[in-house]
């Protein structure tokens, strides 16, 4: 693949991310949106409905997670790198998936701080920041391990 034709997909695909992030007021169900945007160190925690919620926010992550493996791909264009980020994908949605539910169940007692973070990499494509420098260093390595 030509470098110009690369970036240009790279940006498109980025692109892609910031536009999820513009609409999702209108795309996904969040009352968290507007709460911790604003003073909820003062307020109680919203009503939610916790079958939309969880709908609502896997579908955000799939779509995060299916642009930001094509970005993986298109700067790599390795099979096995996309595979290992699946399976990362997939264990980083359970384990903090579940987390965050059980800090919502839970009203937040342990600070609100803790639910704020776990909800942002969930609704945020912060891993692809991650695994791209990632992947980058790693084949930076094998490349001058195979010059000795």
């Amino acid at each position: 693949m030509n470098r110009a034709v690369k970036y240009i997909l790279v940006f498109l695909l980025f692109t892609m991310l910031v536009l999820v992030r513009a609409f999702q007021k209108h795309l996904f169900y969040d009352p968290f949106i507007h709460y911790f945007a604003s003073d909820f160190l003062a307020k109680p925690i919203p009503e939610y409905d916790t079958v939309k919620l969880f709908t609502s926010l896997f579908m955000r992550y799939l779509i995060n997670t299916l642009i930001s493996l094509a970005i993986i791909y298109v700067i790599f264009r390795k099979k096995g790198l996309v595979k290992f980020s699946i399976k990362f994908y997939i264990a980083a949605f359970i384990f903090l998936g579940t987390f965050y539910f059980i800090l919502l169940k839970m009203e937040m007692l342990d600070g609100y701080l803790l639910t704020f973070y776990v909800r942002r990499f969930l609704v945020h494509p912060i891993f692809v920041l991650i695994l791209v420098p990632a992947f980058y260093y790693q084949q930076k390595l094998v490349r001058q391990s195979k010059k000795m």
